[in-house]
């Protein structure tokens, strides 16, 4: 099969789909083994894009076409640069912080999506926004409660079964798209 053909494109694009979904189930596997090096891993990171965007901003200060727009974008550059400078010096303390995060964006998540159940819950299939709002709102609560205890492995087991997931995901359908394509000699 010549691989300049459409097809032989795509079984080589889906072959390395494959590849790739493998490797992020690999990658998943390894976050939830190790997780509190999994969320320092997340939490530096998450330094650096901060510290980019807080470059960014500077950058945009400059092209401001007034003193006030650029005294805001120099204090958001500011504020990013100290924050990613934290974060990169103190990881641990990133992380506990992120995770009390987290854990009041999941409480926030479940009582909204609980709202909005009543909102729509003559709409079929309703249901699935009250059950999805009780488990986020209960899983909200369960961080909340456990933490600062449960910063050593919320984080990197969430990434980590998100990984092992979308790996998942991937990889079935790279495999279904295969499948697809007509063999080709």
């Amino acid at each position: 099969m010549n691989p300049e053909t459409p097809v032989g494109v795509l079984r080589k694009a889906s072959g390395w789909s494959m590849i790739w979904g493998i490797l992020m189930f690999i990658c998943g596997i390894l976050a939830i083994s190790l997780p509190l090096a999994s969320s320092i891993g997340i939490v530096i990171v998450l330094a650096w894009l901060i510290l980019f965007a807080g470059a960014s901003h500077l950058i945009f200060a400059f092209h401001s076409h007034s003193v006030g727009g650029f005294m805001w974008k120099l204090l958001l550059a500011v504020v990013y640069g100290v924050a990613g400078v934290y974060l990169l010096a103190n990881p641990l303390l990133g992380v506990v912080s992120l995770t009390l995060v987290l854990a009041v964006f999941l409480f926030v998540e479940g009582v909204v999506e609980i709202a909005l159940y009543f909102g729509i819950r003559r709409v079929p299939s309703s249901g699935w926004v009250l059950f999805d709002g009780i488990i986020t709102l209960f899983l909200g609560i369960l961080i909340w409660r456990q933490w600062p205890s449960s910063s050593v492995w919320v984080i990197g087991t969430l990434v980590g079964i998100s990984l092992m997931f979308s790996g998942i995901s991937r990889l079935m359908l790279s495999v279904a798209a295969r499948r697809l394509m007509p063999n080709a000699a």
